[in-house]
């Protein structure tokens, strides 16, 4: 890539060059996307029909290449319109959006000047309210030898900068295009797996991997889509992760990536949430509260500088950084997104509603490869991301003491929910759509607190904050509410519960994939693969591969207990005889257990008539809420030295992402099918999955219990030179159609 082929967005320079002052993030709600989307339309429709829409620009200074879409100009005034929705006071705007607003005007008004031979020129910020319907327009007239030189002077800013970015973009290229796997030899199954990878982004198609745990992954999939990069020449790796721990590896793999690399040659970032990375969590985010927002975007430009300086941003290199140059470390980090090769967080980042990394991708149009680890959590995950949830006591308490301007919509809300309460012939209840009216009365309600907000942003109780943003999401669901989708209301300890409840996340998720080169999603347990592929929206050439396993059955002795049944009816009578089998295992073979239940009820059953019959074996148990801190001292159990069982719920802390390699794990017994719970709920999940797919009982129970038991499974062998031993205890793990669905190297498969 030449300097000459360097391509930037009007808003990305404005961005990069044009904010000045403090950062300010008081709450001020905004339109959504489709309410500024609607506001545009709304604008230019008033407009002459000589008027011109979405008019596309570009121009160059010195090597840089500028391109972007004014959103309207009058011919017949000469005018060039930067149109901006908002809600709530436009006093209150923070100044350094203003300048922002204006320089994005002023550059798409050299741009149009340059295309028209312009000597002059009217430009017009254009601000609509949302809510009220009018328009606010803060006009100034410009020749266009003024705007050429503010053209100018952002470009010469922008462009040591862009030949800093291209320099690296080669060095980087050239440098992973001669990067070697870091090991001798790829450990079996993770050569096929990387070959994969490699695959998908040459044919720029998605990926479902199921690859056994134990192959390395993480490394397997980082190594080859970092080739990928330069070969393809894709600008960012997005590498999402479920949990902490996966961060953690995928930040280890990159150093180990990174020793036969130059310093900063690969740039890579950690992003945490806000919460985590917050100085002062109890300061408002606004330069009058805050000392790391005063003149952030002042201080900007250098920390910027020095953060390229750190191969690998983690949370605490980032934050050192950032205190160093008195910035915020959060919005650091979302600066440095921009600026960095791999990007490491969680799946939230690319995937739910409000994804900045989605956001960043479309607005940039980067060329992106995302990983998905451990993806068999993506259906749960990405459900909850599009369901939404509102309580009426919660209702009721914001009613107590709600300013008389919302008095009107709140009461219209809980009047019609008392309508629904009305008709609940039980604690459970399904509507085919959500009510007319109870729709009506939240959109009214949605509005009127957006205007409320946006006007008491600095005094805003948190407890009505917090039910706003509750009231916002529900609305934004019912705009998208369809069959992929279910809405219900439930009664609990005397208060009722709205649920629009995501089933299938598919059609939110497509977008997603679209958007990348290549995603590709591996786990342990991806099968059967119709599931996550029919229930993520995975695209029609997605390619599939099952990785060889590294292990063999001599390792893993794999047992299955026909004569017990774990059901809810036989508990009782199952106790004894899984107490005999585990003490039986422990006496002939001593070292350190995993004992999986489906409840703490069930296993705290077991537990106590095993300690009560065996007290010289030693046991400890998981906890219901445990703390990080307590899940670590449960681990702590588990050394080379120690002996004794640990007592877990299926699906848990400890049934999966947890490392045991060696004698730190000898053997599990998984005394459950890990079959959800047949509840009111479920039982429409059921028949949302039948209707869909034809498979509701696989699809809601069998599927995800069976995922369940693999991960647990997979916590004995983790080394191609660990032994072990797996007691499935439960008559139906002898049926065939259970069987097939585990992995294959156990030779169990009928």
């Amino acid at each position: 890539m030449s300097l000459a082929n360097y391509q930037v967005g009007v808003r990305a320079l404005c961005e990069f060059t044009a904010k000045q002052g403090d950062l300010d993030l008081r709450f001020t709600p905004s339109p959504s996307a489709q309410e500024g989307i609607d506001g545009h339309t709304q604008v230019t429709l008033r407009r002459s029909a000589i008027y011109q829409r979405e008019v596309r620009l570009e121009g160059r200074y010195a090597q840089l290449h500028i391109k972007g879409r004014a959103d309207g100009y009058d011919p017949e005034k000469q005018q060039l319109e930067e149109i901006k929705t908002y809600r709530g006071n436009l006093l209150a705007m923070p100044d350094n959006r203003r300048q922002l607003h204006w320089a994005q005007a002023r550059v798409y008004a050299h741009l149009l000047c340059q295309k028209f031979e312009l000597a002059t020129l009217n430009v017009a910020l254009i601000y609509f309210d949302v809510d009220t319907q009018k328009e606010t327009a803060l006009i100034e007239i410009q020749s266009a030898q003024a705007l050429a030189s503010f053209y100018n002077q952002l470009c010469e800013q922008f462009l040591q900068w862009a030949k800093q970015e291209i320099d690296h973009r080669q060095q980087r290229d050239s440098a992973l295009k001669a990067m070697r796997f870091p090991y001798p030899d790829f450990r079996a199954g993770q050569r096929q797996l990387a070959e994969a990878m490699y695959k998908a982004s040459n044919r720029a198609c998605c990926l479902l991997a199921q690859a056994p745990t134990g192959i390395g992954k993480t490394i397997g999939s980082l190594f080859p889509m970092l080739k990928a990069s330069a070969e393809h020449q894709l600008d960012k790796i997005f590498f999402l992760a479920a949990k902490t721990s996966g961060r953690q590896l995928a930040l280890d793999a990159v150093q180990i990536l990174q020793k036969q690399l130059p310093n900063t040659t690969l740039r890579t970032l950690e992003l945490v949430a806000k919460t985590k990375a917050c100085e002062f969590p109890e300061n408002a985010c606004h330069g009058e509260s805050c000392p790391l927002a005063k003149g952030f975007y002042d201080r900007l430009p250098a920390a910027r500088i020095a953060a390229l300086q750190v191969p690998i941003l983690d949370q605490e290199r980032l934050r050192s950084v950032a205190i160093e140059h008195q910035v915020c470390p959060y919005y650091l980090s979302t600066e440095m997104v921009k600026w960095t090769d791999v990007i490491v967080g969680d799946y939230n980042y690319y995937f739910d509603l409000n994804a900045m990394l989605y956001a960043l991708a479309i607005n940039n149009d980067w060329k992106i490869g995302v990983l998905v680890d451990e993806a068999h959590n993506m259906v749960s995950r990405a459900r909850a991301m599009y369901s939404a949830e509102l309580s009426h006591r919660h209702l009721k308490a914001i009613r107590k003491h709600a300013p008389s301007s919302l008095k009107k919509s709140l009461d219209r809300l809980h009047r019609q929910w008392l309508q629904i309460e009305k008709m609940l012939g039980s604690d459970y209840v399904v509507h085919a759509t959500v009510p007319e009216k109870l729709s009506k009365a939240l959109e009214t309600l949605n509005a009127d607190l957006a205007i409320f907000v946006a006007e008491s942003a600095a005094t805003i109780d948190s407890d009505l904050q917090e039910f706003f943003f509750d009231v916002s999401l529900f609305n934004r669901l019912i705009e998208s509410f369809d069959d992929h989708s279910i809405f219900d209301i439930s009664t609990n300890n005397g208060d009722s519960l709205l649920c629009i409840r995501n089933i299938v996340p598919a059609s939110f998720l497509k977008p997603r994939f679209k958007a990348s080169h290549t995603s590709a999603l591996f786990s342990a347990t991806l099968s059967p693969w119709n599931y996550y592929n029919d229930l993520l929206g995975m695209p029609d050439n997605t390619a599939w591969i099952n990785v060889e396993s590294p292990f063999n059955a001599e390792q893993l002795s794999v047992n299955v207990v026909g004569q017990i049944s774990t059901r809810y009816s036989d508990r009782n009578q199952s106790l004894a005889p899984i107490v005999e089998l585990m003490a039986t295992q422990y006496k002939n073979a001593p070292g350190n257990y995993l004992a999986f239940f489906s409840s703490f009820d069930y296993m705290d059953q077991v537990a106590s008539l095993f300690q009560e019959r065996f007290p010289s074996i030693r046991v400890w148990r998981q906890t219901r809420g445990m703390n990080e801190d307590a899940r670590n001292q449960f681990l702590a159990n588990f050394t080379d030295i120690s002996e004794g069982i640990g007592f877990a719920v299926l699906g848990g802390a400890f049934g999966e992402g947890i490392d045991l390699p060696g004698a730190r794990l000898i053997g599990a017994f998984i005394a459950t099918l890990g079959l959800p719970q047949i509840n009111p709920v479920n039982e429409q999940v059921k028949q949302r999955m039948h209707q869909h797919f034809g498979a509701g009982y696989d699809y809601t129970y069998l599927y995800p219990g069976i995922q369940k038991v693999v991960q647990a499974a997979g916590r004995v062998i983790r080394t191609t030179s660990d032994k072990g031993v797996i007691y499935l205890i439960d008559d139906r793990f002898a049926q065939p159609q259970i069987q097939r669905l585990l992995p294959e190297w156990w030779g169990l498969s009928a």
